[in-house]
């Protein structure tokens, strides 16, 4: 960076010097806090979900995952539809995009920006583009880690 400086006219560093005069000042242990407190409230209300789950519907905690995960994402969908999930994003930034609640977002968001192209170019084509490459990975990343554990239990090491 300071061999860049060197080569600098002088009206580009009085530029630099404005510029780091007038940038504001991100509040970034502010924005964590709220990234936290928001992404554990989206927790909380998963494991309630479970809970209702389990003592409703005889689930164990085996398997009441699929069904907390599917309704989260059916919340977060519903909440992008009438544009709550937005300020709740706004407002908490990553702690309300990391959580599965996030896909279902993302997945609702790209439809509804798309849906003046029609059902099936528009939302079927254009659905998938952010959270395409999320669905890619972990379907790959789940390939691998259970050829790892499939060849550990083929080798007696499990």
């Amino acid at each position: 960076m300071a061999s860049n400086q060197k080569n600098m006219t002088p009206q580009q560093k009085n530029y630099q010097t404005l510029q780091q005069k007038h940038e504001l000042k991100r509040p970034v242990l502010k924005n964590c806090v709220k990234a936290f407190l928001v992404g554990g409230l989206i927790c909380m209300i998963g494991q309630a979900v479970s809970y209702f789950y389990i003592y409703n519907f005889n689930f164990t905690e085996q398997s009441v995952g699929n069904p907390t995960v599917a309704t989260m994402v059916f919340f977060s969908m519903l909440l992008t539809g009438f544009g709550v999930y937005d300020h709740i994003g706004q407002f908490a930034g990553a702690g309300s995009a990391v959580p599965v609640t996030g896909f279902g977002n993302s997945v609702i968001s790209a439809a509804i920006e798309h849906r003046t192209e029609g059902f099936v170019l528009g939302v079927g084509g254009n659905m998938f583009k952010l959270a395409g490459a999320v669905i890619l990975f972990g379907v790959f990343s789940a390939f691998v880690v259970a050829l790892i554990k499939t060849l550990l239990v083929m080798w007696g090491v499990l």
